[in-house]
């Protein structure tokens, strides 16, 4: 079982920075080929905002793009999103989500195709 544990949500004025963390947690974890970072406002959906493939280029939603930054430490098995330029539009609880987490077993590796999310935390813009 894979667990994943966000950090960093709050209260910020427009304009504001936050930081956001996620820790993924399990047994025999021997990579995460994907962590991002969703979010949902109230009376929406869950929407992407940003990816971090394993072996590959971050991706950004268009919203976001020159005002976030995701970044993860595979050593660490965490990823942290930066967050800059903050208006009310970002309001919304962000959740940390990880696919294609390989296991290693004594039989060697094992893929898990489930995906992983977090408990979400709330990030509120306003001033």
């Amino acid at each position: 079982q894979v667990h994943l544990v966000e950090s960093g949500g709050g209260l910020v004025q427009p304009g504001g920075s936050l930081r956001l963390s996620c820790a993924v947690s399990g047994n025999n974890i021997f990579s995460l080929r994907i962590m991002g970072w969703y979010r949902q406002a109230p009376g929406k959906l869950r929407e992407l905002v940003a990816s971090a493939p394993r072996d590959g280029p971050t991706n950004y939603v268009d919203f976001v793009k020159g005002r976030f930054t995701i970044s993860r430490d595979n050593a660490l098995n965490t990823v942290e999103m930066q967050m800059n330029s903050l208006t009310p539009e970002d309001t919304a609880v962000y959740y940390c989500n990880v696919r294609g987490v390989v296991y290693q077993t004594r039989n060697g590796l094992l893929p898990d195709s489930r995906e992983y999310w977090g408990q979400g935390t709330q990030v509120t813009v306003s001033s």
